[in-house]
């Protein structure tokens, strides 16, 4: 079973159904649940999207995301030495990164993740097969 990175622009483009990627979303979640992906994030990543989604959609849409999709994905806790690694890229980054990537690809290096299913291109950029 593969590890697959969960981003914070594919939850969003799940659960927003307006979304112009919505669709594209729904699809891939359903291919990577047919061959059993290992659903993995950062607990940085569920806590700017629980942010997202309360402010852009409300509380609901956080009780929702929480009670359903939640559940499917492993969780990565960030603790002291990710996110001052996190920061250190951040730092020498020339892109418009944020701490929250920064920090998503240090935990993804870490585990060695390869696949990423997000709709942000700095997962590419990052030499991730994004789904």
């Amino acid at each position: 079973m593969s590890a697959v990175f969960v981003d914070t622009s594919a939850i969003l483009a799940l659960m927003v159904g307006s979304d112009r990627t919505h669709r594209e979303a729904v699809e891939i979640l359903e291919k990577l649940r047919s061959r059993r992906a290992n659903l993995v994030t950062t607990s940085y990543v569920l806590v700017e999207t629980y942010a997202l989604l309360d402010r852009r959609l409300g509380r609901d849409a956080v009780r929702d995301f929480r009670a359903s999709f939640a559940p499917l994905i492993r969780v990565i806790w960030v603790d002291g030495a990710i996110h001052e690694r996190g920061l250190d890229r951040l730092e020498k980054s020339s892109h418009t990164l944020s701490l929250v990537d920064a920090v998503s690809f240090e935990a993804i290096r870490q585990h060695r993740i390869l696949e990423a299913f997000a709709f942000d291109r700095h997962f590419e950029r990052e030499g991730l097969a994004v789904r």
